[in-house]
């Protein structure tokens, strides 16, 4: 019973002293110009878009998907049912033009760019939409 006592106790004060210790640095006093640089490197805007692309099935998803997918955009998700594009990207590496002509060389349209003819020819007969004029 007696070593009991000596465990129980010694553990609470393991406990007790591992708390105590806890927070021995006084934050609040701490020199921020070192961190910065480190802040504004995770401190990167980026800008939500919508944008309308034509296109019928996963197989245009994927296409459309890997061609906005470049520098700078973090995230490019289509939906075949309402043929919109997100985009999560950041506009000082990339711009939405940029984007649209890229989707647009792999041959689909966009809201302002007509998808190329000769990439448009090629792809899955699935694939192929009535284009705008």
């Amino acid at each position: 019973m007696k070593t009991v006592k000596i465990i129980i106790i010694a553990l609470f004060s393991v406990v007790l002293g591992s708390n105590s210790f806890a927070q021995m640095t006084d934050h609040s006093k701490m020199d921020m110009s070192k961190t910065s640089t480190d802040s504004k490197m995770n401190m990167t805007s980026t800008k939500t878009e919508t944008i309308k692309v034509w296109g019928n099935c996963n197989t245009c998803k994927a296409h459309i998907e890997k061609a906005a997918k470049a520098d700078g955009v973090n995230k490019a998700s289509w939906d075949k049912d309402s043929k919109l594009l997100t985009l999560v990207y950041d506009p000082s590496k990339v711009k939405s033009d940029d984007i649209q002509k890229k989707i647009a060389a792999v041959g689909y349209d966009t809201e302002k760019f007509k998808g190329d003819d000769k990439a448009y020819d090629k792809l899955d007969a699935c694939c192929q939409y009535d284009r705008k004029k």
